[in-house]
């Protein structure tokens, strides 16, 4: 099992990416790829990560008073913020730096070559 892991392409694994604004809030996310921490049904690091960012977009949706835009493909996760009142920004963190704060735990748990994450700035249209 380690010389599989061992042997794995440095393109594979999740691709987190948080665009967050000059205040450090949480705006826009998306997740991409697959972990390929163990064979499909058996990945308990794609798991985590499934359950929390799908977990987090339901949230977003429940408590929020305008929903976010957010799409989902077999591997692929965007979630956007786009146009909600600041108390709806700021409930939303709570929400996203959550997420944010449990992927990286499972990033420092299982390994580093499963989980990539990027920051970058965001910036209004």
């Amino acid at each position: 099992m380690l010389l599989r892991h061992s042997k794995r392409k440095r393109q594979d694994g999740i691709r987190f990416i948080i665009w967050a604004d000059e205040q450090g809030r949480i705006r826009e996310f998306e997740l991409s790829g697959h972990a390929g921490f163990a064979e499909e049904g058996q990945d308990i690091v794609c798991a985590g990560v499934s359950a929390l960012s799908i977990a987090a977009v339901n949230g977003l949706e429940h408590f929020l008073s305008v929903v976010p835009k957010a799409q989902e493909a077999d591997g692929h996760l965007t979630c956007q913020l786009d146009g909600i009142a600041e108390q709806d920004l700021e409930k939303a963190q709570w929400i996203l730096q959550t997420m944010a704060l449990g992927i990286e735990q499972i990033r420092t748990t299982y390994g580093q070559d499963y989980i990539f994450i990027d920051r970058r700035r965001w910036t209004p249209c």
